[in-house]
């Protein structure tokens, strides 16, 4: 493949595959490997994919890697050193409150099973519909559909109880 032809690709795509696998992985430098590998992958196989088919084969290769690599001895080793050696950090009081609640929101997103999680994120926060979710994930759209609702109601319990600081003093 020619260098253009890679970089293009690699600018065309990078985004959504970071975000893909940052939504399994939790952590934006083992995101970033996962899609380094998977370009990586997808050069050294010299595949010849036209359009859409390029996007949808690099998501599948993403999300095989991320789960992958959630299944590996080395993630279980950087979930510890990460809750280990978490450090705190100071800001103003109402980036303080905001960035709490936007980490209630994403940790109650990301406490969520990997099969809610990953049709939350894919849906939410990526605009895909039910039937690009299924073919992503070769699961029927009837099971997007439940994995949704349950990821919904999940989500509704675990933040039903906060009370929200910044959304209170917003007007409707």
């Amino acid at each position: 493949m020619d260098e253009e032809i890679i970089d293009e690709l690699m600018k065309k795509h990078n985004a959504i595959l970071l975000r893909i696998a940052y939504y399994y992985t939790k952590n934006l430098h083992t995101a970033e490997d996962i899609v380094q590998d998977v370009f990586i992958k997808y050069f050294q196989k010299k595949r010849s994919l036209q359009g859409d088919a390029v996007e949808k084969y690099l998501m599948k290769m993403t999300v095989n890697k991320a789960k992958d690599h959630l299944k590996s001895w080395h993630y279980q080793k950087l979930r510890f050193q990460e809750k280990w050696f978490a450090g705190k950090k100071v800001m103003p009081v109402d980036q303080l409150v905001l960035q709490d609640e936007e980490d209630m929101i994403s940790a109650a997103i990301f406490s969520l099973p990997v099969k809610q999680r990953e049709v939350i994120a894919y849906y939410y926060l990526e605009g895909f519909n039910t039937k690009q979710v299924a073919q992503l994930l070769n699961i029927p759209d009837s099971t997007v559909k439940s994995r949704l609702v349950k990821g919904r109601n999940e989500l509704k319990q675990k933040l039903e109880m906060v009370e929200w600081e910044v959304l209170k003093n917003e007007p409707l």
